[in-house]
């Protein structure tokens, strides 16, 4: 009875199949296991701990619903908790959330989820897991792959920075499938059963119930299983079974291990994962801080009625799309189609949500005003692009000038050409034409001229242009309202927002109005010289070969940064791998500097540098036995890069832009370091890690000391920070940030760096990522630790939002109006939105010590609530103690 057999199958929703081919497989054995377990009432499953195997079938089979709450009611089947078994590291820590909750709240309906945090086949884990876990009420993990050497046992305490520990059952000597050669042959059950207990004895003890994790991908149940287990002495159990009737060791007492799980130690981790398919992970940032930082905080704050179905639609498929075979882009060209088309969706439907807030606040600014909408919790001035009509200066609502400068005229001569002007009238729909609005016409020596503008209350006929006409009227112009692209610096309070309007009424405030918050070094604005940026807090200069030297305001000085690097990669979409003989790629054979605008809020200059890249790997190379080298054919590439430097910003913003037409190829972007650095320390998922120069070896994988960092990374006194998860790795003195990881294959049965195939060898043309690349970052010299870095990179990722005014042109500008505070020594906020009538908050300590959150706002009472929404005790908002690394959730109302 030592010996517990634990049936399963691990379900990869989408893979080397895309989801709908794999459904019709899932839906077979769905249909196998209930009519086996209801067959034999010994049987025992674990659906893989997600529910997403039970939404699917049931989209098919929506009379099986009952015959499957019945079995989890009994205890025989597991499902849950989690939705969908994700990728950690390549979605927001806040999605991680939604994917547990949602998964709780649909297994609740079906009898309940089981409570154990069950993680299997995931490329390492983050170092929140635990406090994530345990908020969501459950005590236990169970993990496979990242589990470094020095767990010798089956069981530890995992523990997240804030000290929180779950007891984490390890799955050795085979991960999730260490049981499935038990029953293959029936007639070596009891050899088998001998083999296993030896080789787990080792790992569990003498005396300690055996896990035996009976399935694998896709598998379906053995009939006859229940006698087979009979017949060894043994027992049968779900995965939930067995963990929660250990009587073992408490917690407290097992050996520690902190933080995340990213070693090599027991198992591939397969790293190339966090850079392969570039696009579709900027795709799920773009989305994530739509829907987080953008709709539901707006919602909440200035909606109506709260949109919740269009926001859970959006929740259900960010969740979907973190698959750890979606994001990851791990599958086939298909797979990856259908996760990009998922994403797209939910960043619209945050889109919509967004914009319909944002109309309602736009009805009340008159027409030819500018909303402007601080998505951050923290009052905030800083430069916002609008765009307004004449030239006439812009004013807040107390009538003080705002400062400002023009960056692009829009064309006022949109159409001037002989033509036949009954046709033109034609492209007149209504008041519409060419995208705008006839705000007057007139027929005058030969020549039909329309005057249109964005707005207009302008009574028109279209008949009474056509019985102007006559045969000498031969010319037809359109000629729009002067318009203008204009860079403001714009004061907005937390989370809330402002107006501005151009006004030819003198000020009424002497000079400019004031700017709380903004060092005065800002006011000085950007000045741009030859090559030179500088706003005060920042100096930039550009080389002749391209590349840029950062000077910060306290001295700390980066030079070289921004040079290109292209190298071999004739991995596949899960490890990255060079040719034997790698070309490595890195100066420009020509290069151009193009001032683009000068100041005072906002200076730029593109760089354009002209590269030759090898085409692809030797054409010798197959995918049994990859190329050894890179192609002597080289592609010409012009590789720009937008170099912006704005008022009060202590970064520098860049955008990278090229046209990708090689394969095999990885593509960096490389960072000298000011000072020395043993280790980095990069943000992700709720926490700020640190990590060395190199990864734990063991397993076979080699181990490149490449990780991910999700809005920000930092060393030696630089950071870079990001929109997206991004690659990175310190090389040689430089933070090396990966750009682009270019591969044809979505495994290769021989990868150098691998020793075994990581899926089917199967080409993956789209993951070569040919076509238009852009990427957009920004570059922070700082001293000291990384404290000054998570302000800027909120900044850099959540620009204000402007919104043209849709109210009556004789209505008065709004004043300015806050939404909700939230401050504190290392607080940020991660989500803000409506539940059950509440507000609800989140915010996390980013801070190795304990701080204190005050949140202010328009509410009268605030209770704690867990990571499910379930509300706690009283808190005060105003002073709200926090541990370091805490996650927190307040209501509000």
């Amino acid at each position: 009875m030592r010996v517990v057999v634990v049936p399963h199958t691990h379900w990869d929703r989408e893979w080397y199949e895309p989801f709908q081919r794999f459904r019709l497989r899932l839906v077979a054995l769905m249909d196998e296991v209930l009519d086996t377990m209801e067959r034999e009432p010994a049987y025992h499953f674990t659906l893989d701990g997600q529910l997403a195997c039970v939404d699917d079938y049931l989209e098919v089979r929506p009379e099986a619903r009952d015959r499957i709450a019945a079995l989890v009611r009994e205890g025989r089947l597991a499902i849950g908790p989690w939705q969908i078994l994700l990728d950690e590291f390549l979605c927001s820590g806040e999605n991680i959330v939604r994917n547990l909750e949602l998964g709780m709240s649909r297994a609740d309906k079906l009898g309940g989820a089981m409570p154990v945090g069950y993680l299997p086949d995931m490329f390492g884990h983050t170092a929140q897991m635990p406090q994530i876990l345990r908020l969501a009420g459950l005590t236990h993990a169970c993990v496979y792959r990242g589990v470094p050497s020095s767990v010798v046992t089956d069981a530890f305490a995992w523990v997240a920075p804030d000290g929180t520990a779950v007891r984490t059952q390890y799955l050795p000597a085979g991960g999730y499938g260490n049981g499935a050669h038990l029953f293959e042959a029936p007639g070596q059950l009891e050899a088998r059963a001998e083999e296993f207990v030896a080789t787990m004895t080792r790992w569990q003890g003498e005396t300690a119930p055996l896990l035996a994790m009976y399935g694998t991908d896709h598998s379906a149940p053995v009939a006859g299983l229940p006698e087979m287990v009979a017949s060894l002495g043994a027992r049968m159990d779900t995965l939930s079974g067995y963990i929660t009737s250990l009587d073992g060791p408490a917690v407290e007492q097992l050996p520690r291990v902190e933080g995340e799980l990213r070693s090599h130690a027991r198992a591939n981790i397969l790293p190339g994962v966090i850079s392969v398919r570039a696009h579709v992970k900027q795709a799920m940032g773009r989305a994530e801080r739509m829907v987080e930082r953008y709709a539901e905080p707006l919602a909440a704050l200035w909606g109506e009625a709260w949109p919740g179905r269009f926001l859970d639609m959006a929740w259900w498929r960010l969740v979907d799309a973190s698959g750890h075979d979606s994001v990851t882009g791990c599958g086939v060209d298909d797979t990856a189609q259908q996760v990009a088309a998922r994403i797209a969706e939910a960043e619209h439907l945050g889109q919509a949500v967004r914009d319909m807030v944002t109309a309602r606040l736009a009805a009340a600014v008159p027409s030819g005003g500018i909303l402007v909408v601080n998505p951050s919790p923290f009052d905030r001035s800083g430069v916002v692009l609008v765009e307004v009509a004449g030239s006439d200066p812009l004013v807040d609502a107390s009538g003080a000038r705002v400062p400002s400068q023009t960056l692009e005229y829009a064309p006022t001569l949109l159409l001037d050409e002989e033509m036949d002007p009954r046709v033109a009238l034609t492209f007149v729909h209504g008041t519409e034409l060419y995208g705008q609005h006839v705000t007057g016409w007139s027929v005058a020596e030969g020549v039909l001229t329309f005057t249109v503008a964005r707005e207009s209350s302008a009574p028109f006929d279209v008949s009474e242009v056509a019985a102007a006409l006559t045969d000498d009227v031969t010319r037809v112009r359109i000629v729009a309202e002067p318009r203008r692209t204009v860079a403001a610096l714009v004061n907005t309070p937390a989370l809330g927002h402002t107006n501005l309007a151009p006004s030819t009424a003198p000020s009424a405030a002497q000079g400019t109005s004031a700017a709380e918050g903004v060092s005065s070094r800002a006011w000085e604005g950007v000045r741009a010289g030859e090559r030179v940026l500088d706003n005060g807090l920042l100096k930039v200069e550009i080389a002749a070969d391209g590349t840029l030297t950062l000077t910060g305001a306290d001295g700390v000085t980066v030079t070289g940064a921004g040079r290109i690097v292209d190298g071999g990669d004739v991995g596949d979409t899960y490890n990255y791998a060079p040719p034997a003989t790698d070309r490595l790629v890195s100066d420009p054979d020509d290069v151009e500097i193009t001032p683009v605008c000068t100041g005072p809020l906002v200076a730029a200059a593109d760089v354009r540098r002209v590269y030759r890249w090898p085409a692809d790997a030797q054409v010798e190379g197959t995918p049994e036995l990859p190329a050894a080298a890179r192609s002597d054919g080289t592609e010409e590439i012009v590789v720009g890069t937008r170099v912006e430097l704005r008022a009060g910003e202590p970064f520098v913003r860049l955008r990278v832009e090229f046209d990708n037409r090689c394969s095999d190829h990885r593509v960096r972007l490389h960072v000298p370091m000011p000072a020395p650095a043993t280790s980095s320390f990069a943000e992700g998922q709720f926490a700020v890690v640190e990590r060395g120069l190199t990864s734990e070896a063991g397993c076979g994988e080699t181990p490149l000391p490449t990780f991910p960092a999700s809005s920000w990374v930092s060393a030696g006194g630089v950071a870079a920070l990001l929109e997206h998860v991004t690659e990175y790795e310190l090389v040689d003195g430089e933070l090396a940030l990966t750009l682009l990881r270019s591969v044809g294959y979505l495994s290769r049965n021989r990868n150098a760096l691998r020793p075994e195939p990581a899926g089917p060898q199967l080409p993956t043309p789209a993951a070569q990522s040919r076509g238009l690349r852009t990427v957009d970052m920004a570059l922070m010299p700082h001293t000291g630790s990384w404290a000054a870095v998570p302000p800027a990179a909120e900044v850099f990722r959540h620009d204000l939002l402007a919104v043209p005014g849709a109210g009556e042109p004789s209505l008065p500008l709004p004043p300015a109006a806050a939404g909700l505070s939230v401050t504190g020594e290392g607080v940020v906020m991660t989500s803000l939105r409506e539940r059950d009538g509440w507000k609800e908050l989140r915010v996390v300590a980013m801070s190795d010590v304990d701080t204190v959150a005050t949140i202010e706002g328009a509410f009268t009472e605030a209770r704690s609530a867990d990571l499910r929404g379930r509300p706690g005790d009283p808190v005060d908002a105003s002073r709200l103690p926090l541990r370091a690394w805490e996650i927190a959730t307040i209501q509000l109302r």
